[in-house]
């Protein structure tokens, strides 16, 4: 979706999504939060939302981070389990492992709200995410627009499996679909959707394809390191970068024309919601199963805005 119209979905979700409850707060103290990975801007983000939000609220959050290791999250959810939580709020580590923590809760009684990903066999109470496949297909538009409708792409995948990943590149096929003019010559896979595995894999498959003109990287982290791969490659055409994540890190480098256009994601209005969200399924209200906040397209020339205040 375009901006305008993002932000005027943004503002009437703004006036639904983060009304004052029915089910008071007062019966929830205690929320479990559970985070794949707190080194990763976007998901350090969603925390920092959900503690002041819930502080606000007199609510205590525990939070613990799994460092990207399933096994370490299990261990850590077994643990918040027995901490008297009220609700647990769970971004899983990786795709293998993730029902087990949304299992175990739920055989606690203990209501769950899935972030960002969810687990088909096992989801949680209701699951709260961007709606990945939009803000992809509008950010592969985007750069494909900008290389005049045609060209070779490569795909930098996030991690396998996960939620995000699969409608990242279900957006993005899209976008290729819709034009004849554009190949997707290669596709490669990240562990940690890091900066370093963006230079590393962008290095491989530009020089494996060096007639390239197009990289979808699908987290910021991953397009800065493609974006130095552009750089250091000797490429003599334009090769347009998009990103995903609208990192705090990212969007001045975004801003400064390092790369070309990303999807910001209200990442604090996501840490709200899920806290909303605990509260409503804690008093026994039903939640819908998917509950998508739109991400913004941003290029350098919105990108400022998103600087000076990021959702």
């Amino acid at each position: 979706m375009k901006f305008k119209t993002a932000l005027v979905v943004a503002a009437a979700l703004a006036g639904t999504v983060f009304s004052p409850l029915a089910a008071s707060a007062k019966d929830v103290k205690k929320i479990g939060l559970a985070v794949s990975n707190l080194q990763a801007d976007y998901f350090n983000q969603i925390k920092i939302g959900v503690e002041a939000y819930a502080k606000q609220k007199g609510i205590q959050v525990i939070t613990v981070d799994a460092k990207n290791d399933s096994a370490t999250q299990i261990s850590q959810v077994q643990d918040l389990l027995t901490q008297g939580i009220d609700a647990f709020i769970y971004i899983p580590a990786g795709a293998a492992a993730a029902a087990v923590p949304t299992r175990l809760a739920k055989q606690a009684g203990i209501p769950v709200v899935n972030v960002d990903r969810n687990a088909p066999e096992a989801p949680g109470d209701t699951f709260i995410a961007t709606d990945n496949a939009t803000s992809a297909y509008e950010v592969c538009k985007h750069i494909i627009g900008l290389a005049g409708g045609k060209g070779n792409m490569i795909m930098i995948h996030g991690q396998k499996g996960t939620t995000p990943e699969v409608e990242r590149t279900k957006g993005c096929n899209k976008a290729i679909g819709e034009n004849a003019g554009v190949k997707l010559v290669a596709e490669q896979w990240s562990e940690q959707w890091s900066q370093a595995e963006g230079l590393n894999i962008g290095q491989n498959l530009l020089q494996a394809h060096p007639d390239t003109t197009l990289i979808f990287a699908q987290a910021d982290g991953l397009a800065l390191g493609a974006a130095q791969a552009v750089k250091v490659s000797g490429a003599s055409q334009r090769i347009y970068v998009g990103g995903f994540d609208g990192d705090t890190t990212a969007l001045p480098i975004l801003a400064q024309k390092g790369f070309d256009a990303t999807a910001t994601q209200q990442v604090r209005g996501i840490g709200r919601l899920a806290v909303d969200s605990a509260i409503k399924l804690a008093a026994g209200e039903k939640l819908p199963a998917e509950q998508l906040l739109p991400g913004f397209l941003t290029t350098p020339e919105n990108a400022p805005k998103f600087v000076a205040e990021h959702p």
